[in-house]
């Protein structure tokens, strides 16, 4: 059999040029395939030069290397913002936002060079997979997926991370990492994320030199750093720093200006247990500098501009839309419906926040808006403000009624209890 007759096709493989994907890579190739990598720029820092040519001395066909970081920010992190979105009520999704955005021009690659399969290194028991795949089929229906840590073949061959470091150095494949500190990391500007090895005890705290993007609180500047926060529409458009006069206006600029000085100040870090779509429980610590202040700073104008009810309305959607980003729905039609109504929210979020950066947190000072619904005269204790005091006796009346005829009930029962004991 010749060697075009023995391959079974083209697969394009998600590739960061780390320790899995490289060994998927060449694994791939020992299966018959011809590999195409693709490689996204999400600001994880890594030399993506140094990775495409890794992956070409490994025997890949082709390599594409994007820039997405300002498509990132645009279309992922600011509908975030927007929506405050947290998922569990403290993960701001930094990796499920940042897959869609990957997967999506995954497919589009697929696509555009005739290969049949799709590929990535993303585990049999995490969310990626989830996230990776229900993208690739709404983007590629006709795509099949090759998810090596789903394959008995695979995982039978290679129990974890020290069987793959073993299989590396035979096949001459450089080690991004040791095998004395082999947690999981994901980095995109938005977080970096830290799971497995010693970090799978909940009991056992994260090492102090585990964190890339901030520094530790108690060594952070002795001194705070204001901000001003300009938002639209509930998108950030304006960061003014009060000390140096420093200014950013353009969306990744912005945001990695937040990353620094946040970082410096040691916003940001949390160590959490979350609830995996899969079904498990799983540790993970997070840093997200930029995030985290855009988060307090957006809560802060929104709480300030939107009537109360729509927000109560907004909020329920906030936690919808949390939990379709995490399980991968950003494609479905209701994580689009979800979307389409929280920007619709937004329409009078507009206005500027000023906040200090202190060793580890954000503090709100001040703030002011066009559009605010704060009414300085209304509120006043020392002008009426076109208020009449005495209607509150009628409105708290009201409100008593049902408050009284529930405790008439309670008092009905209790007595029926010691009647029939």
């Amino acid at each position: 059999m010749s060697e075009t007759e023995a391959k079974k096709g083209t697969v394009v493989l998600a590739y960061s040029g780390g320790l899995d994907t490289s060994c998927i890579l060449v694994w791939l190739m020992e299966q018959g395939y011809d590999v195409i990598c693709f490689t996204a720029d999400v600001g994880q820092g890594d030399d993506l030069e140094e990775a495409k040519e890794k992956a070409a001395k490994l025997g890949a066909k082709k390599t594409y290397i994007e820039d997405m970081r300002s498509e990132f920010v645009t279309e992922f992190v600011w509908p975030a913002i927007q929506a405050n979105a947290l998922y569990e009520d403290r993960y701001q999704m930094g990796t499920a936002f940042a897959r869609p955005c990957i997967a999506r021009r995954l497919a589009t690659i697929a696509k555009q060079e005739g290969a049949q399969f799709i590929s990535h290194g993303a585990t049999g028991k995490g969310n990626d997979q989830i996230r990776f795949e229900l993208t690739v089929y709404a983007m590629y229906p006709d795509a099949k997926m090759i998810a090596p840590w789903r394959l008995p073949e695979f995982f039978n061959r290679f129990h974890g991370r020290r069987d793959l470091f073993e299989y590396a150095k035979q096949k001459g494949i450089p080690l991004p990492v040791t095998v004395d500190k082999p947690w999981s990391m994901d980095a995109n500007l938005m977080h970096v994320s830290y799971e497995a090895g010693i970090l799978e005890d909940p009991m056992h705290p994260a090492p102090k030199d585990i964190y890339k993007m901030t520094t530790d609180p108690k060594d952070a500047p002795a001194e705070p750093e204001e901000l001003d926060i300009e938002f639209k529409n509930g998108i950030p458009v304006r960061v003014t720093n009060l000390a140096d006069k420093t200014v950013k206006e353009e969306a990744l600029e912005l945001f990695l200006y937040l990353n620094e000085v946040g970082g410096r100040h040691g916003v940001g870090r949390i160590d959490i247990v979350e609830n995996r779509f899969i079904g498990m429980k799983s540790r993970g610590i997070y840093e997200t500098p930029a995030g985290y202040i855009l988060l307090q700073a957006h809560l802060d104008i929104e709480t300030f501009t939107m009537d109360k009810e729509l927000r109560k309305v907004k909020q329920g959607l906030s936690i919808r839309f949390s939990e379709q980003v995490y399980h991968g729905f950003w494609f479905a039609p209701e994580c689009e419906f979800t979307r389409s109504c929280i920007i619709n929210s937004q329409s009078s979020v507009t206005g500027t926040v000023r906040l200090a950066l202190y060793r580890g947190q954000v503090y709100i000072r001040a703030r002011q808006s066009p559009l605010s619904l704060y009414n300085q005269e209304l509120v006043s204790m020392d002008i009426a403000g076109g208020y009449d005091p005495s209607d509150a006796e009628g409105f708290i009346r009201i409100n008593a009624l049902r408050l009284k005829e529930y405790y008439r009930l309670r008092t009905a029962q209790s007595l029926l209890e010691k009647a029939s004991s």
